[in-house]
Order: C-alpha cells, then sequence, then structure tokens
C-alpha cells in the first residue's frame, strides 16, 4: 500500500470518518466551504480507490474505512519462535511503513509472541493483520489459561481484578529467571491503542486520547469469555512516535526502568472506598522495585486516614530514597495527604 502525500481534504476525511460515517459529506462540506457534491465526489473517489467503503444508497448511506489487508497466521506453541514469525510473515506486510512505525511493530509483535510461547501454557498462537489506510492492527491470541488468571494464581492474589493493579505497575513476570517483566508495560506505551482481553477482563492502554505523560488507563468487564489471552494493538501508519522515545521517558540516564505511574483506583474493589492501611499496602505492593512513582487519583473521590498515612507518611518513612509524586488528586484527597503529610 503506498501512503499518499498530505492533502488537506483527503486527510480531514480520513481525521473524521469514524466520528461522522454518515454525515461525513456535509462535514467536509462545511470545513472547506466547497459544496455536498464537490465533497461527494472527493469520496466517491477514495471509494473507487478501495480506501473508503461506502454501505447504503442515497441520504442514508454511511461511509467507513476500508479494510485493505486481513491475513491471519496460526502457530503450535511448540519450537515457535517470534524472529521467524516476525521475519517470514509479518515483516513482509508492512514494508511500505515508515522505519520508525516498523520498529514499534517489531518490537510489539516479537515481545508478545514471546510472552504467549514462555507463560501462556496454550498449544497454539494466533496472529492477525488487518489494515486500513491511516492505521494497522495486529492481535496476538493463545489459547492458555489467561494472563489475569495466571497472575492472580503466581502471586496469590485474593481476586483476578487485583492482576489489573499488578500488571500495571511494570516489571511483572512469572518467570524473574528469564524475563524482567518489562515487556507488556513498554509495549503498551508505544502503541496508540494496546488492549489485553482476558478472563472477561480488559486492560486498555489509549495513549492517543490524551497528551499528559500518565495518559488514560481504560479497565472495564468484556461480554465475551476469551479462551487464554488476546492482545490488540493499533497504531497510526504515519505515527511519528519511537520506541526510543518511551523508553526514556521511563528510564533514566543509567537506562534501568525506574519509573512506573499507578492508577490507584485499582487498589478497590467494587464500589469500595480506599481508607484501610491494608488497602495502601495491596497498591504499595512491588513499588519499592522503582525509584520513582507517579500513583493517579482518577476516579477516587476520597481516601481515609489509615490509608493515606500508609501510603504517605509510613512508606516515605521507611523508602526515604523513592519519590512519590501524585496526579489528579481532587480536593478532598489532596486535604487528606496534606493532613497525614503534617502529622
Amino acid at each position: 500500500m503506498k501512503l499518499n502525500k498530505p492533502d488537506p481534504i483527503r486527510d480531514f476525511i480520513f481525521s473524521q470518518i469514524k466520528k461522522h460515517p454518515k454525515d461525513i459529506t456535509n462535514i467536509v462540506s462545511e470545513k472547506f466551504g466547497i459544496t455536498r457534491q464537490a465533497a461527494h465526489r472527493r469520496l466517491k473517489a477514495l471509494v473507487d480507490e478501495k480506501l473508503l467503503e461506502r454501505i447504503g444508497v442515497g441520504r442514508s448511506s454511511l461511509y467507513t474505512l476500508a479494510t485493505i489487508l486481513n491475513k491471519v497466521f496460526k502457530y503450535p506453541v511448540k519450537g515457535l519462535q517470534e524472529d521467524v514469525v516476525w521475519r517470514n510473515d509479518i515483516e513482509p506486510l508492512l514494508t511500505d511503513l515508515p522505519e520508525n512505525v516498523k520498529m514499534i511493530w517489531h518490537y510489539g509483535v516479537t515481545e508478545m509472541v514471546n510472552n504467549a510461547v514462555d507463560h501462556s501454557e496454550g498449544s497454539q498462537v494466533t496472529v492477525f493483520v488487518n489494515r486500513n489506510y491511516i492505521a494497522t492492527q495486529i492481535g496476538v491470541q493463545d489459547d492458555g489459561i489467561g494472563i489475569f488468571n495466571k497472575i492472580k494464581r503466581d502471586f496469590q492474589l485474593d481476586d483476578v481484578y487485583y492482576s489489573l493493579l499488578e500488571l500495571s505497575k511494570g516489571k511483572l513476570t512469572t518467570d524473574p529467571n528469564r524475563h524482567s517483566g518489562e515487556g507488556i508495560f513498554f509495549t503498551s506505551k508505544v502503541f496508540d491503542d494496546f488492549a489485553i482481553l482476558s478472563s472477561g477482563l480488559v486492560f486498555e492502554y489509549q495513549a492517543k486520547l490524551s497528551t499528559d505523560s500518565e495518559r488514560a488507563i481504560l479497565l472495564r468487564d468484556h461480554e465475551e469469555k476469551i479462551k487464554g489471552t488476546l492482545i490488540l494493538m493499533e497504531v497510526a501508519n504515519t505515527s511519528e512516535r519511537t520506541t526510543k522515545e518511551v523508553f526514556d521517558e521511563y528510564t533514566g540516564s543509567d537506562f534501568i526502568f525506574s519509573k512506573t505511574i499507578v492508577p490507584v483506583r485499582l487498589a478497590k474493589y467494587g464500589n469500595e472506598n480506599l481508607v484501610s492501611r491494608s488497602q495502601a499496602k495491596r497498591l504499595l505492593a512491588r513499588v519499592e522495585i522503582f525509584k520513582n512513582i507517579l500513583l493517579d487519583f482518577r476516579e477516587v473521590p476520597l481516601i481515609g486516614q489509615g490509608f493515606a498515612d500508609e501510603v504517605f507518611r509510613v512508606f516515605v518513612q521507611d523508602h526515604p530514597e523513592i519519590k512519590i509524586g501524585v496526579l489528579h488528586a481532587n480536593s478532598e484527597v489532596e486535604k487528606m495527604i496534606k493532613h497525614v503529610t503534617r502529622a
């Protein structure tokens, strides 16, 4: 697939097509001050190029991005080598992409295939590649135990839900002799959209939703119980992101993975509030392996004195070499933090 040179109208259509599949003609007409007929001609040209697909007829029709490549590969886990998967099957489908984007895909595909081989306890790995004009999506699925179930079992967690908290911190591995636990953490950060579906849960990191350093971690239940684990990765075909800038953000001058951002809301279960020291200890489990910790308090309306004291006085007192920062704390949370630190 050849990536076209910049064209304001064309680029605008692709940027808006998902939001406005039914009224994209009017949106283009108003944006560029052209007639509906002229806007329609531009859309028809993209349909003729097989970059857009038109569904329906007349004013009730809608436009969607056309799939221009769809490949599926299945491999037995036994003896599978991730570099061979990349070199023989995946890389040849991405030769037209910029070098930085190909590097992102090289890193992501090989890391996730290796994870499936070494950790899934399954028998088969499926890799699928789906491309449209603006983005590429690659999925890696295994038929094993499921990543969240495995973390729960191997780390003896009370509930599979707490696997999400441990995974979000990074440096998590069930095989420390062979793995650093950095693969999923960094892979999730290099893509526009990264998701793990397993055990009826979804862990999703969408870098494209925000411009701040922590970005958006979305967690939700998934209706379909996927057997094993499904990893979905997506990045724009013309992305300017590089693997280096992502690694630099979380590593120091010594190139050690020393920074993490922890979504505090994952330390609670259901609708409970964060008030106890046991919840604080759950939040802080393993974080002493980092030098810089940012606690993200989004969706946390309040915290109790015991929770705050354990995090911001006891832990800080016991680990003076570790820096703890706070993100997105509301006035109630800030008030409690100040209360325990002043005390």
